[in-house]
């Protein structure tokens, strides 16, 4: 992914790619945003630059190859490389560190969240043009910076880090333990957003409900009143702030913790989306146990379906591992029946992915690939079919859309999503040409439309 920023010819030329999760998007954008405060321009293509950055990813096997197959690209096609990210803090064979192992000549290597190391390594390879005031920079949306999203959503990154253990997971080694944002900072980024023309905000961090945990919830300020940092004062501002915009703010990664309850009164008015990503993993309280999950001793049934008293339009999307070392039939069976009892709205899975350095590697009882695969394909015909049942039951409803894609006007059609639907990972909303002549729809913009049928994952509707 890279952003292109229109200046001078003269001005010193920096490629960008940017891996991974949303999370790591999140660091792109400040990177991006601090290269183009001090004049720099980025670069379409390895090629043309006078250097490049790779942002990298290091969760998964796959994520690594990719990471370093694309380390070896920008080295081949320009030999002057600069790596940051994740996979920047992974140790190597022997205790080094695997990227100067595998790609000895890159110029330099960081770890994530590190803009400023980012930074001095490209003032030391390329030196630095001038230094503009930030809201002089095209592009950006001032206090807010560059963002690498569709202009009408963003993504707004409220803490950084995990204290959490969880054994298949390695990010609290990469990216450290819970660091909250102080408040104030991030509903400065969201007003600046907001005022900006962005209609979607979506929350992110490694565990958004754990936000304020490390600062003991410690009082902030926002326009000289006090504000405690906690989720739900956070929630709350936000869904003030949009209002006046008509914008929507989605919730990720939100643990199952009783606190999440106060949540769904904000949820059920509509200051914040009715829209909860859950990240369960299983269901079993022995797997539960054997990932050293946060929310293992809770009541996730019960849960959810207190949600759903709360907020009936609730929709609940989370994401499961089949095959964890020492699954048993019976476990399995167990998260199958749990599926169709809570009734989750959207899921996704992984077949268990041993991950360099994760504890559960270690657990014993690794299952086979085509177990853990088998496993997980039952698991998404489970979970496909209560998708397709939802979605069926939206039929004949009215439900508002944001348009993501709207060619010529919409006169043909578009593409858009519902609050049901967040971008990249959920289904999206196939938009008819609207019935009426004069109608338009515009990317960015929000229009009625009918549900008139549904094709998969998605919905079919007719605007009006």
């Amino acid at each position: 992914m890279s952003e292109v920023i229109t200046k001078s010819n003269t001005a010193p030329k920096v490629g960008f790619v940017s891996l991974g999760c949303a999370k790591a998007l999140t660091d792109s954008e400040l990177i991006l945003t601090q290269l183009n405060a001090e004049g720099y321009q980025t670069s379409k293509t390895f090629e043309g630059a006078d250097l490049v950055i790779v942002n990298t990813c290091g969760f998964i096997d796959d994520a690594v190859k990719e990471s370093l197959d694309t380390i070896g690209e920008a080295l081949a096609a320009n030999g002057k490389v600069i790596v940051t990210g994740c996979l920047g803090a992974k140790a190597g064979e022997g205790g080094g560190n695997l990227v100067r192992q595998m790609h000895p000549s890159v110029l330099a290597v960081t770890g994530p969240q590190a803009t400023q190391e980012v930074m001095d390594a490209v003032h030391a390879n390329l030196p630095k043009p001038h230094d503009p005031f930030l809201d002089l920079v095209p592009n950006t949306f001032g206090v807010a910076g560059i963002k690498l999203t569709p202009r009408h959503y963003a993504y707004i990154k409220i803490s950084e880090g995990c204290n959490h253990r969880c054994t298949f997971c390695i990010i609290p080694s990469m990216r450290g333990d819970l660091v909250s944002r102080p408040i104030g900072e991030v509903l400065k980024e969201a007003r600046a957003l907001f005022e900006g023309g962005v209609k979607e905000l979506l929350v992110i961090s490694q565990d958004t409900s754990a936000y304020g945990v490390d600062v003991k919830y410690r009082t902030g300020f926002w326009d000289g009143k006090p504000i405690k940092t906690r989720l739900l004062e956070l929630a709350t501002a936000l869904g003030e702030m949009a209002a006046p915009y008509g914008a929507w703010v989605r919730l990720h990664y939100v643990y199952p913790y009783p606190s999440v309850d106060d949540l769904l009164p904000l949820m059920a008015t509509g200051n914040v989306l009715p829209y909860l990503d859950v990240p369960l993993q299983h269901s079993h309280p022995d797997v539960l146990r054997r990932m050293k999950r946060p929310a293992s001793g809770e009541k996730n049934l019960e849960r959810i379906q207190r949600w759903r008293e709360l907020c009936p339009n609730i929709v609940v999307r989370s994401t499961f591992i089949a095959g964890f070392p020492g699954e048993t039939e019976e476990e399995f069976s167990h998260l199958l029946d749990f599926m169709r009892e809570a009734q989750i709205d959207r899921a996704g899975c992984f077949a268990y992915s041993p991950v360099q350095g994760a504890v559960a590697n270690d657990l014993g009882g690794m299952l086979p690939i085509e177990l853990r695969e088998e496993r997980r394909a039952r698991f998404m015909e489970v979970a496909e079919a209560i998708s397709s049942a939802k979605l069926q039951q939206r039929i004949g409803s009215t439900m508002q859309i944001l348009v993501d894609s709207a060619p010529g006007l919409g006169k043909k059609g578009g593409v858009g999503r519902s609050y049901a639907d967040a971008p990249e990972i959920d289904g999206v909303v196939k938009l008819l040409p609207p019935e009426k002549i004069s109608k338009t729809l515009r990317v960015g913009e929000f229009t009625k439309a009918r549900i008139v049928g549904a094709q998969g994952h998605d919905l079919v509707a007719q605007p009006f």
